[in-house]
């Protein structure tokens, strides 16, 4: 791969490049590999909406850039404490065996891969020194403004998630990286280290932005909070089957299909990936042959006219998912270790069990006395009236 097939290849499928200049200037210039990190905060259960910066990740190994991927187990805690303090050690190693399992089912070389753990080094001396100088040139307006599309937003918020931005800046310095990849939904938090990383003697890098699929509900996109926009990588073949016939699919509309918009980004570059080649998604009819799709558009189209029905289509879907999971699944099955970790990085919630009332004991002298004068009472009404 020549040089500018690299970048080429860097900034393709991308929904925004910031500073692209920068990319240019290290493989160009510099002639070196690109380094660049992707971090992901060990909240929930990753969903298959993860699969997206997965395929721009093996895009990016083909390029021969050098990835870090940072587990960022302190921001799990800092966003609004979706991650209690007593559990990020263990969501951290269960996000680590699971992207790695979601990257071997892509056909990547995860050899060329590196995992951080935030807490690493993000509690060391030199970081705390950096953050307080960030924090006493940052208005909390700015910070609040820079987390919006990514930390908990609350009429109060909480210290935490107004230093979560502040930390994912610092982390392009501390990885000493050259770019740093992520969702479109950062972008706020992006262009707050492009401005205040040089107000504290660092170079601005570049930034690499995905888009954002939206979910399979009413959700605008895949998220770990809401159970029925997303599936999780390690759900069941029947769970999968049943999401899917769920999920929200207007017919002949394009525009925020989160089935049309999963079969374009994970599926089609996931197929090709897995090749090494040609995409080939195959559309089972049962009066018909079936229809293979190699070109995302022709699908599109096809769909926008009817041929393609939201009843085909998530059928299909269903097939190639199902596909794509299941060494996932496989490798979690086989690994006494993996489940063990689950176990402890998601324990099953305890309910409060109100306690029953108990009933309160009579007096046996008073139980007496009221059933005496139950009796008279009776015996009075019973009487016979005088006339």
């Amino acid at each position: 791969m020549t040089p500018e097939e690299s970048i080429a290849l860097i900034k393709a499928n991308l929904q925004e490049v910031l500073n692209p200049e920068i990319i240019d200037d290290v493989i160009l210039t510099q002639k070196r590999h690109l380094k660049v990190y992707w971090g992901t905060a060990t909240t929930g259960k990753p969903h298959c909406g993860y699969f997206v910066p997965m395929v721009k990740l093996a895009e990016l190994l083909a390029a021969g850039c050098e990835i870090k991927i940072l587990l960022a187990d302190l921001h799990a805690y800092l966003d609004n404490m979706k991650a209690p303090l007593e559990l990020i050690e263990q969501r951290a190693k269960y996000y680590s065996f699971l992207i790695k399992s979601s990257l071997k089912a892509l056909n990547v070389d995860i050899t060329k891969l590196t995992f951080v753990q935030g807490s690493s080094y993000q509690k060391s001396e030199a970081y705390t020194m950096d953050r307080f100088k960030l924090e006493g040139i940052t208005r909390i307006s700015v910070a609040q403004k820079a987390g919006a599309e990514v930390v908990k937003q609350t009429a109060d918020p909480l210290l935490g998630g107004l230093v979560y931005p502040l930390m994912q800046a610092l982390d392009e310095e501390y990885l000493g990286v050259d770019a740093q990849f992520g969702g479109v939904d950062q972008r706020k938090i992006f262009t707050y280290a492009l401005e205040n990383l040089p107000k504290i003697g660092y170079r601005p890098r570049a930034h690499l932005m995905n888009t954002m699929i939206p979910g399979l509900g009413e959700a605008q996109k895949m998220s770990s909070s809401e159970p029925d926009s997303k599936i999780d990588l390690l759900e069941t073949p029947e769970a999968v089957a049943k999401k899917l016939k769920k999920a929200v699919c207007v017919p002949k509309k394009l525009e925020g299909n989160g089935v049309i918009a999963f079969v374009e980004h994970v599926i089609f570059r996931a197929l090709a990936l897995r090749t090494g080649g040609t995409p080939s998604f195959k559309v089972e009819r049962r009066d018909a042959e079936p229809i293979v799709y190699d070109d995302i558009e022709k699908l599109k189209s096809d769909y926008e006219q009817d041929i393609l029905t939201p009843q085909l289509l998530k059928s299909a879907l269903t097939t190639a998912l199902n596909e794509l999971l299941a060494p996932i699944r496989k490798e979690f099955e086989e690994s006494e270790e993996w489940q063990r970790v689950t176990e402890l990085a998601y324990p099953p919630e305890v309910k409060d069990v109100k306690p029953k009332k108990q009933k309160k004991e009579i007096d046996p002298a008073k139980r007496e006395a009221a059933l005496a004068a139950k009796a008279a009472a009776l015996a009075v009404k019973d009487a016979p009236s005088e006339q």
